[in-house]
């Protein structure tokens, strides 16, 4: 063969590489719809009895109570849905609660589950509107019987009592006899929350909730009486039943004039946990947090705060050497005991029925992960329950005291409900409910890196990287900041429906050719009380926009980033952030996203006055707040944005959209809106989560790729 010839021939050959490597690529796209296509597992919970679990499943906004039951040989588990809703409508469902025979689950559907006080949100504009119920589905089959308006129903431990709240007052009823004309339980001030059955039924304990304080109230059934333990003028939370029922332990939170505005609070008037006599009313303090670090106090992120497990031991979070830990104290009273040391936070927690053994959820020896650990209430150290590159969540004990079933994801696969066997390995519940066209094997694993805001703090963050980037190559990149804000991203898939969703966009972008970096900004949670509670962050001084700009600046040193082609996207206190980085810093960032943020501290502002109104002499604070705006250096903004929001936002106001949008059309900068009618801050329908990554996706692609890749 001439060399003509050989050269002819390794030409072809060449192209035919290349072109199979571009089709090879074109192929390992995947869409919005497959990537956000995997059903959103949450709220697992174990029945009473039969060691059965049921939690929520939301497959692309069909939104069903799944259970499972182990097998009659005790080997593996039976999963089905008990609800059959087929339509992505936004009709949440919350509040699951089984019955004392495990054979029934109420729940609620509709209605705003962060404020089910509010009417219930329309997003599919349904014109007969929509209304929050109460429903009990049965294990048996059928479809499930509707209750009557209200939500938060709860069963009682013995026998078929159901009870639940409707406008703030106490409903109830005898399932095993029902009614067709439920009645009101109470008539009482205040809003009703935190329904809680005595260990026998009997009685029923809840919060009072009367807007700057709040009490525990006690009916007992038996005489019709309503009494309040230790009323105080403070905020009385979370109540915890003694086993015989004659005791009931609670959180006392003090009141502060400033409890409604977000601003670090490393310290300030302790709290403490208080021991009541149910028969008389009559309270005594047991335990109190010690002035300094852990006197603000600060919840779990599970639902359970006070744990009255065996011995007489109260099992409590507090934060007093400065992270996030559990604590025993004697119910007698007495100094607390430090149960999980080390420099990690306890972020939730179970305890075992039998009330032997607490079971938790932390980042201890892996930060920006979350494993399982657990300890005995009687004494002895922790105990790894989980670990490696996995993300556990939502532990909770069966029936029968010893095992712990939980959420399970990693880099790959969403949130799916298992069980830990005995050799400790886990077992899903539901194997097989992921869609086929999902796409696991295309999702990169994100890894964490380390950088310096531009004032020194060491701030953590995951990098996502696209699979076909090599070497010096340069690509178009993305800052993702959280919302919360305290909240932590993870290396995997998010336990929060939310925070999974912005998941699978930054893994959507990074199969597209993005370089995506997800910030975990001061003011976060994770790494201690000092980075939660950072000083000047938010309305205080915004200190956590150096964390946002260190960001830019580290990707702006990697050789694998083009650095004239840097966006940022986030939603809520992230929209927050992507706004004022956009304002303040648009030579760092050449576009952004902006979903449901806040642009101006001061539109809540109780003062009602314009803080920008330099004539005026308002508090400092709030003028203050206004300079930590965004709309306070508008004039300095240059970068296009896309602005998304929901109008029926019950978190930031959809004035904040509508007065940024009018800013940056007065200064001529490029702006384009999605704004979806009736919808909420969470986006309630799947079709308005990918129709808003989709418009994100387009935005990007127009602002960031408008020049080729460079490379060095």
């Amino acid at each position: 063969m001439t060399l003509a010839s050989r050269l002819i021939l390794s030409l072809t050959l060449t192209a035919c590489v290349s072109a199979n490597a571009v089709e090879a690529h074109r192929r390992s796209h995947f869409t919005l719809q497959q990537v956000m296509s995997a059903p959103f597992n949450s709220g697992l919970t174990a029945a009473p009895a039969g060691g059965k679990l049921a939690w929520l499943s939301n497959a692309e906004g069909r939104r069903n109570v799944w259970v499972a039951t182990p097998g009659t040989d005790g080997k593996g588990y039976s999963a089905h849905a008990i609800t059959q809703y087929s339509k992505d409508d936004g009709q949440e469902i919350s509040d699951l609660s089984w019955s004392a025979d495990a054979m029934s689950i109420a729940y609620t559907r509709g209605g705003d589950a962060d404020d089910p006080e509010k009417m219930a949100p329309n997003p599919a504009l349904l014109p007969q509107g929509v209304t929050q119920q109460v429903l009990v589905a049965s294990l048996d089959g059928g479809a499930p019987r509707t209750i009557g308006p209200g939500h938060s129903a709860v069963f009682a431990p013995v026998g078929g009592r159901l009870a639940w709240i409707l406008d703030g007052q106490i409903w109830s009823e005898d399932f095993s006899a029902p009614s067709p004309h439920p009645a009101q339980l109470l008539h009482t001030l205040g809003v009703s929350e935190s329904l809680t059955w005595s260990p026998d039924g009997t009685q029923l304990a809840f919060v009072s909730n009367r807007g700057s304080h709040s009490f525990i109230g006690v009916y007992a059934f038996a005489s019709n009486t309503l009494r309040y333990l230790d009323p105080g003028t403070d905020h009385d939370r979370y109540p915890v039943w003694s086993p015989d029922g004659r005791q009931i332990a609670f959180i006392r939170v003090p009141y502060s004039k400033l409890e409604n505005f977000d601003r670090p609070q490393r310290s300030g008037r302790p709290w403490s946990i208080r021991v009541a006599d149910v028969s008389t009313g009559i309270g005594k303090q047991v335990w109190r947090a010690e002035p300094g670090p852990g006197s603000v106090f600060h919840e779990l992120d599970s639902g359970r705060q006070l744990f009255w497990a065996a011995g007489n031991r109260l099992i409590f979070p507090w934060e007093g050497d400065g992270w996030m830990h559990l604590y025993a104290v004697p119910v007698a009273g007495g100094p607390a005991t430090l149960r999980t040391p080390g420099s990690f936070e306890v972020e939730g927690a179970a305890i075992s029925p039998d009330r032997q053994r607490i079971v938790y959820v932390s980042n201890q020896n892996d930060i920006d992960r979350r494993h399982l650990w657990t300890f005995p209430v009687a004494g002895g150290a922790p105990q790894s329950l989980t670990h490696g590159e996995s993300i556990e969540a939502t532990p909770v004990y069966t029936s029968d005291n010893k095992t712990v079933a939980l959420l399970h994801a990693n880099a790959q696969i969403p949130m799916e409900p298992a069980v830990l066997n005995a050799d400790g390995r886990v077992a899903d519940l539901a194997p097989g409910t992921l869609p086929a066209s999902f796409p696991a094997a295309q999702l990169v694993t994100p890894h964490q890196v380390l950088f310096n805001a531009t004032d020194g703090w060491r701030i953590h963050g995951q990098l996502f990287h696209p699979a076909d980037g090599a070497g010096c190559v340069r690509h178009p990149a993305v800052v993702f900041v959280h919302g919360g804000s305290q909240r932590q991203m993870l290396l995997g898939w998010h336990p929060m429906g939310y925070y999974a969703n912005s998941y699978a966009l930054n893994q959507y972008l990074t199969n597209h050719g993005y370089i995506v970096l997800s910030v975990n900004y001061r003011s976060g949670t994770g790494y201690g009380l000092n980075f939660r509670e950072a000083t000047n962050y938010g309305p205080t001084g915004a200190s956590e926009f150096r964390d946002v700009a260190g960001a830019a600046l580290y990707l702006r040193s990697r050789c694998d980033v083009d650095p004239a082609h840097i966006g940022i996207w986030g939603g809520s206190w992230g929209g927050f952030l992507t706004a004022l980085a956009l304002a303040r810093a648009s030579d760092l960032f050449a576009a952004g996203v902006d979903m449901s943020g806040v642009h101006d501290w001061n539109i809540d502002n109780p003062h009602n006055f314009d803080i920008s109104d330099t004539a005026a002499d308002p508090d400092a604070r709030w003028r203050l707040a206004w300079q930590s705006s965004p709309l306070a250096y508008v004039d300095r903004w240059k970068s296009p944005v896309l602005l998304i929001q929901g109008d029926d936002d019950r978190d930031v106001p959809f004035l904040q959209t509508v007065e940024l949008a009018a800013a940056l059309r007065q200064r001529h900068v490029a702006v384009q809106t999605l704004i979806f009618p009736d919808e909420v801050h969470d986006f309630l329908l799947h079709r308005d989560w990918v129709a808003a990554y989709a418009a994100s996706a387009n935005f990007f692609d127009q602002q960031l790729k408008a020049a080729p890749a460079k490379t060095p």
